[in-house]
């Protein structure tokens, strides 16, 4: 018996990796119990049971951010997505989830509808592995029991079309003195993605 394979395309790892920030954020969030945990439910993705919002305020949120991000991602202009959960009576910073996304040197506009040299498969396997990390994080992330609240930042290259009603600019808000760990990265043949998280101790 043969088993077919199928090699990731550039817009199927814009997809992939906008997929991927979408439940790497839904994750997060779950996890650090930014909402509550009821505000959750459980869906199968990458192989792995995630919990995901059915909060709609923050899913149409989510939407509409995601749906910016895969633009910039397929023109090669977003570099990072940082995810801020920050204390609510201090607005002090307690954790920087940082997703770094390098685009392939081999991801030419000219590949846009041919395969890559990674198979879909390959590629879930890599992203199950760091979403088992992310969960795993609360083992040796301090406890949070303050109310707690959460900003995202995206990091654009400079020629990157901005909308001019959604968004505006922000400081890098880097928690100094923070404690990094990295988590595993997964490639599409396309991009490289990078997950860290800082956090103060």
């Amino acid at each position: 018996m043969t088993q077919t394979t199928h090699a990731i395309s550039l817009t199927g790892s814009v997809a992939t990796v906008t997929e991927y920030l979408g439940f790497a954020i839904n994750n997060i969030l779950y996890q650090r119990g930014v909402y509550p945990p009821d505000d959750f439910q459980q869906v199968k993705k990458f192989g792995l049971s995630l919990m995901i919002s059915t909060d709609a305020d923050l899913n149409a949120y989510l939407t509409e951010l995601l749906q910016q991000i895969s633009s910039w991602i397929a023109h090669g202009t977003c570099r990072r997505l940082v995810i801020l959960i920050t204390d609510v009576p201090s607005v002090q910073t307690l954790e920087r989830w940082e997703i770094n996304i390098e685009t392939e040197p081999a991801a030419s506009s000219s590949r846009l509808h041919g395969g890559g040299r990674k198979s879909e498969e390959d590629v879930r396997m890599e992203i199950q592995a760091v979403m088992r990390q992310i969960t795993a994080c609360v083992s040796f992330l301090p406890v949070i029991t303050q109310p707690c609240a959460f900003d995202l930042l995206v990091y654009t290259s400079a020629d990157a079309q901005v909308p001019s009603t959604a968004w505006e600019p922000s400081d890098p808000q880097v928690l100094k003195r923070g404690t990094e760990v990295k988590l595993r990265s997964f490639t599409t043949s396309f991009h490289h993605v990078d997950t860290s998280v800082v956090y103060r101790e």
